[in-house]
């Protein structure tokens, strides 16, 4: 094996991770396989490494999940990836002058990852779980994060890949792309029923000193409260805590 193959065998391993979300937790060989669009060989080849190394789990006859091999992972993580206090406490401040929920998220491969929440102080919210991946091609966090200029220049088709990832009706690719640019020219982005029914959520970039995105910083809620008259106000907040935090130092965890 070269070291190109070596180099595809380890994307195409952590693709098949990637895979592994909330929405599914649990894969069969076959499901994986249809998914992945890789060869049934390739994809047995690399669930049974993943497996040997205790990363993927067998569940059941050709079912799989995550495996235990990550617990270590994950209790480093947490531990390094502790988020300041300044960060939480203008994270706090948003959703108390705003009433939604306030979460931050980090870009991690083709998907983003809330690593910290703030509840809104209204009776009905919309919560996501802190350490849950969501994909990149719906919601605002995912627009913004997309406008850090180095994403799109390593990957150029990545939104045509996202795209093929989504749900939705011919020409999302085009739309997606014109989104993430409108996105960067505002320095915001709004969305409304994009990956739930209902759910809206308005998203500003948290840049580090040389202009690279580290997080979004995203508020979200019912999609009736994210209406014309209070979105104004709600853009306004987000961007200010997204500057609050930048002016802390925090550096993020995922650009490089």
């Amino acid at each position: 094996m070269s070291d190109g193959d070596g180099v595809r065998s380890v994307h195409r391993a952590l693709d098949l991770l990637e895979r592994f979300d909330d929405e599914h937790p649990t894969w069969t060989l076959a499901a994986l396989t249809a998914a992945s669009g890789l060869p049934k060989t390739t994809v047995l080849r690399l669930v049974t490494t993943l497996e040997q190394r205790g990363l993927v789990a067998a569940i059941g006859p050709g079912k799989y999940a995550i495996g235990p091999g990550f617990l270590r992972w994950s209790r480093l993580s947490s531990e390094t990836m502790e988020i300041p206090p300044a960060v939480r406490a203008a994270m706090g401040k948003l959703s108390a002058d705003t009433g939604e929920t306030a979460n931050l998220y980090i870009r991690v491969g083709r998907t983003r990852v809330c690593l910290a929440q703030s509840p809104g102080t209204l009776n009905v919210r919309h919560m996501v779980v802190v350490g849950s991946s969501m994909p990149l091609w719906a919601g605002a966090a995912s627009k913004v994060l997309l406008t850090d200029p180095p994403v799109l220049e390593a990957d150029p088709s990545l939104i045509e890949e996202l795209a093929l990832e989504a749900p939705q009706q011919p020409g999302f690719a085009k739309r997606l792309r014109a989104a993430v640019t409108d996105a960067a020219a505002r320095g915001f982005a709004i969305s409304h029923g994009e990956r739930e029914l209902g759910a809206s959520g308005v998203a500003a970039p948290v840049r580090r000193p040389d202009g690279r995105i580290v997080a979004a910083i995203a508020i979200g809620g019912p999609t009736t409260r994210f209406s014309d008259e209070r979105l104004p106000s709600y853009v306004a907040a987000v961007r200010r805590c997204a500057e609050t935090i930048a002016r802390t130092g925090w550096s993020g965890f995922s650009a490089s």
